[in-house]
């Protein structure tokens, strides 16, 4: 049987295990269309492409920037906008550079955070540099306009067409707004009825900030907006940040005036009471001219077959109360993530809604990001990401080298050239490292051509080679054993740490994925990987048995502070599969544990998740859905979708991603399961119907008998 075939059988495998007449996607879709009736700084909606994303106030514009920066802030972001500030100093990255000994039998030199000096001033700089930009603002423009002065909004998201529609009411005058993204373009569209129409542009200077909505409007001096054309519908602006340069186009279909209303604020004023627009963000000048009509039908297009094409999973049947909540939150996250974190690079933490991390991304969270998408039938949006992997893989390489280790290593926090960011946390983690060879595997079973083999089976092999590297022999007890690293439990120690559990279980798990890869390359399996996937150490566990955060950790259970950050060691076995470093019953006995005692209130949205994935793989299907739906404020999601973390990180997709994930184990299962809906109880009041999803792997076993069959 071909590879195709066997694709195809598992597809009509996953739609006959839903056992119901097809889904209407589109009543699915619009029924969880969010409403927004008040001025909500936390419900902020927003329309995207994957790489570009514009978020909106309840006037369906971007109106009140500053008003809304502490709730879900109105961004205008891309995967191309980043700037830097000047480097007067010079300072070099390898200011930050510090050596350890972790005992791997040669020194490593890391990017770390120096706490004084030129060195932390290196380090300083490298992590603020570069950081995303904020492109523009596009607001309704009225004299004096102030939030409490909108009356009677309404305004909602066709997320069947990608269009939002705002009404209200403001100074006597009724305004009707739709707003609309092109799904190929970086360009919004934009129609607006009202007396006087007339909107802004609105341009900030970047703050550089940690975690914040990227817009300094007090620097006018520091930027500049130059007019390079205009004609009678249409005017090119020429942004200049310091080194950094972008255009901005602007097309309008009525008679309409542009004015320059002060330094880096323009108003484009209609001679009726009505403005049709385009305006389109781009690195380079764009020759292609823009229409609301055409961009308007592009997005509808372009979401219908989103939808019609993906998997569905509909709760419209269930009984239980919270079945409701639990599909407003999957169809809203798929729109999110969908929207902001499906590029060219990969995305950072708050999408393109915000900065955090000044707006890079994290490798760690790829997975969460993006796993979702091969399970849910949008495996090319994933391709579209994992390509960047080749891009950077001469930095990964560095970084390998410069410490000592064969192979890539996989930097963690960093932007679209690659290159790595200081951190005193970030540089020591470690289960970054096998997520591209899990997703390349998702990849492939959703897409079996030789292609893919090709395009990933080296960066599979570099990435393994690491992996192997790093696993130190342990001659005494004829095992080997993962140390000098901070896990994704990130309260442990680097020097003090070996053998975390779920860094365990993924590199036994990824080594198996790697050997097969070679296999169906025609290449022979590497001797010293299936050593290691044979001697791996197993998950250390205490007295009372229970698995222990790391086997450097045996007082797990009496280290309070070991309660308040991620309970990683249930990734060890959801995320993953059962395999021989685990025992069943003391994970279920360590998911008992932490169940009653964790405190959730600490935790990370996509932590819950996490959980629900082990408790479906364990057999315990109602603490799965528990998991989903636990009442913890890390827990929440906005009537927007997102997920709602602390006032940091007002919004956070790995959480999102996490919970489609979790969706499409809970229903489609794993290699081999033969249960119906394996996450949900079976009680009665979860009469689930879905269609479209993959099962997540199990272990290389059953693939290749899915494979060889």
């Amino acid at each position: 049987m071909t590879n195709r075939l066997r694709n195809v059988l598992l597809l009509s495998v996953g739609m006959a295990l839903s056992s119901h007449a097809a889904i209407n996607r589109k009543t699915l879709v619009t029924r969880n269309n969010p409403t927004i009736t008040s001025v909500d700084t936390m419900a902020s909606l927003s329309v995207g492409n994957g790489g570009f994303a514009v978020t909106t106030d309840i006037t369906g514009l971007q109106t009140f920037p500053e008003y809304y920066k502490n709730g879900v802030p109105l961004g205008t972001q891309s995967e191309w906008g980043w700037h830097s500030f000047d480097n007067p100093e010079e300072y070099r990255i390898e200011e930050s550079y510090k050596m350890y000994d972790f005992g791997h039998g040669h020194r490593e030199l890391y990017a770390t955070q120096p706490k004084s000096g030129r060195a932390k001033e290196a380090a300083d700089w490298y992590r603020c540099n570069p950081h995303r930009l904020h492109l523009g603002c596009i607001g309704l423009e009225i004299e004096g306009l102030k939030p409490n002065d909108i009356q009677e909004p309404r305004q909602t998201l066709d997320m069947w067409n990608g269009i939002i529609s705002s009404k209200f009411l403001t100074h006597g005058t009724t305004f009707s707004v739709q707003t609309v993204c092109h799904p190929k373009r970086d360009m919004i569209g934009g129609q607006v009825k009202g007396k006087n129409v007339a909107i802004n542009l609105r341009f900030p200077y970047p703050t550089g900030g940690h975690s914040d909505d990227a817009c300094n409007w007090n620097a006018n001096d520091k930027h500049q907006t130059e007019l390079v054309s205009e004609s009678a519908h249409e005017a090119v602006m020429k942004r200049t940040i310091g080194k950094t340069v972008y255009y901005v186009t602007l097309h309008w279909k009525e008679q309409a005036k542009l004015k320059e209303k002060k330094q880096n604020y323009w108003v484009l004023s209609s001679t009726s009471n009505y403005l049709t627009y385009t305006c389109e963000f781009s690195p380079t000048l764009s020759a292609q001219e823009g229409s609301w009509e055409a961009t308007a039908e592009a997005s509808a297009h372009y979401w219908n077959n989103f939808w019609n094409q993906g998997a569905a999973v509909d709760f419209s049947k269930c009984t239980d109360p919270r079945a409701q909540e639990l599909e407003r939150r999957v169809v809203l996250s798929q729109w999110l993530l969908a929207i902001q974190c499906a590029a060219d690079t990969p995305p950072q933490e708050t999408g393109l809604t915000y900065n955090s991390w000044f707006g890079k991304f994290h490798m760690e969270m790829i997975w969460w990001h993006q796993a979702w998408l091969p399970l849910w039938g949008h495996y090319k949006l994933m391709d579209r990401t994992l390509r960047w992997y080749e891009r950077v893989e001469p930095i990964a390489h560095e970084i390998a080298m410069r410490q000592g280790f064969k192979g890539i290593r996989w930097m963690k926090m960093t932007d679209r050239s690659g290159e790595e960011a200081p951190s005193k946390v970030g540089s020591f983690l470690i289960w970054q490292q096998p997520h591209l060879i899990y997703l390349a595997e998702l990849l492939y079973r959703r897409d079996p051509r030789i292609d893919i083999l090709e395009r990933y089976g080296q960066l599979i092999d570099e990435t393994a080679t690491f992996m192997a590297d790093f696993a130190s022999y342990d001659k005494e007890h004829d095992r080997y054993i993962l140390k000098g690293m901070i896990p994704a439990q990130e309260t442990l120690k680097a020097s003090e740490t070996y053998n975390s559990p779920f860094e365990l279980s993924y590199w036994h798990f990824a080594l198996q994925i790697a050997q097969h890869w070679r296999e169906r390359r025609g290449l022979e399996r590497i001797a010293l990987w299936d050593d290691i996937i044979r001697k791996i150490s197993v998950l250390a566990k205490d007295e009372e048995n229970r698995y222990l955060a790391a086997e450097s950790a045996p007082d797990t259970y009496q280290t309070p502070q070991l309660f308040s950050d991620h309970p990683a060691v249930l990734g060890a076995v959801g995320i993953l599969p059962l395999s021989r470093l685990i025992n069943t019953s003391v994970m279920k006995h360590t998911l008992a544990w932490i169940w009653e005692n964790w405190n959730w209130d600490h935790t990370w949205g996509w932590d819950f998740p996490m959980v629900a994935m082990n408790a479906s793989r364990l057999g315990l299907p109602e603490k799965a859905v528990s998991a989903l739906l636990m009442d913890k404020r890390t827990n929440t999601y906005l009537p927007n979708g997102h997920n709602y973390q602390d006032q940091r990180l007002r919004c956070y997709l790995p959480g999102n991603g996490g919970l489609l994930t979790a969706i499409a184990m809970m229903c489609a299962g794993w290699d081999g399961c033969t249960d119906k809906n394996p996450g949900f109880p079976k009680d009665g009041k979860w009469n689930v119907q879905w269609e479209g999803l993959q099962p997540l792997p199990d272990n290389v076993k059953s693939m290749s008998c899915l494979h060889e069959y």
